[in-house]
């Protein structure tokens, strides 16, 4: 599992493979982070931040849609401390004024957030109308949606009366100690640190700072503070043991051996009768993924910096990673 963890020599020569891979693909930084046993056992950054400055260890990456495993918790430890009930109705504390004529407004839940069943596009300014619509009855099937988790964060917070940004620290960060993560670019966030994304063809994409929380997007963080809560997770994440196997669970059903949980993708049919909880993340130049394997206690976190990843990600799953073969197999 251990990414040549045995065999220093082996090891000197996957670094020059993968720095020149990281040449020739035009993607500068690669972060890996490997977890056995339940354990952040390596940490490591390959490349540069620019193409020019060496990326340190504590690279902060945008890690993009892999925000949205981490606003799941932090939702499912409001429920554990009988805060929110993944039933409620979201419209005691939240409507979209793009839906105040369309009743089932009333239908949306907690629960459909997680599992993606709400019956939104996944970004309204995305489709033709540019405001937030229902494309189908919530709960009548998946549908992959940021504007789902934004619409949770808003009803929380109004319910709450505390933004995401706290609950999160409160319920996780400080838990964790994930002292190198934030949803946006507060006074805390250390630039030079940063790892700029670059495009397909390695021209770099011109950094975008925001200034409030997304609760589908935007995370900053570490490879070594993400590590950590996958490994929190995939060691109970703190909950009440039900609400952790309810986590696990075939929530709503995408495809053969495809299943969404609690926040998590849930890929079964693996060797030994594993299977993997994960999620990846896509922006212009961020390209990442978080996979673990309940069972064994494995797994690990990627992420690129660039668009052009598929020989990386190729190379890292089918010759160096936990079961990396079978998941690239599945893709």
């Amino acid at each position: 599992m251990s990414f040549d963890h045995q065999d220093p020599e082996k090891g000197k020569a996957s670094v020059s493979t993968i720095e020149k891979m990281l040449l020739e693909t035009k993607v500068p930084a690669l972060g890996l982070g490997i977890i056995e046993d339940g354990q952040l056992t390596k940490v490591e950054v390959f490349g540069t931040l620019d193409k020019t400055k060496k990326a340190p260890y504590n690279t902060i990456f945008k890690v993009a849609s892999l925000t949205k495993p981490l606003t799941a918790l932090t939702v499912l430890k409001l429920v554990d401390h009988g805060l929110l009930d993944l039933q409620e109705p979201l419209y005691k504390y939240w409507i979209d004024p793009d839906l105040k004529k369309d009743k089932r407004y009333k239908e949306l839940t907690p629960y459909l957030v997680l599992t993606h069943q709400t019956g939104f596009p996944n970004w309204r300014y995305m489709t033709d109308s540019n405001k937030l619509h229902f494309q189908f009855d919530p709960g009548e099937k998946y549908q992959y949606s940021g504007e789902g988790f934004e619409y949770l964060r808003k009803a929380i917070e109004k319910k709450l009366g505390r933004p995401l940004e706290d609950l999160a620290r409160d319920f996780i960060f400080e838990p964790v100690g994930m002292n190198d993560t934030r949803f946006w670019w507060d006074g805390s966030m250390n630039e030079s640190r940063y790892a700029k994304n670059f495009d397909e063809n390695g021209n770099q994409i011109e950094t975008v700072k925001y200034y409030e929380a997304n609760a589908a997007a935007n995370l900053l963080t570490t490879v070594e503070d993400y590590g950590r809560f996958v490994a929190y997770v995939i060691n109970g994440a703190g909950l009440d043991e039900q609400l952790f196997k309810d986590m696990q669970k075939h929530q709503v059903k995408l495809k053969e051996n495809d299943f969404f949980g609690y926040g998590w993708e849930i890929l079964t049919g693996f060797s030994d009768d594993e299977f993997a909880m994960l999620h990846t993340g896509k922006d212009p130049g961020v390209s990442t993924l978080a996979i673990m394997f309940p069972k064994s206690k494995n797994g690990y976190v990627v992420f690129l910096n660039g668009d052009n990843v598929n020989q990386v990600y190729e190379y890292l799953l089918t010759q160096k990673l936990y079961l990396g073969q079978e998941l690239w197999d599945k893709r």
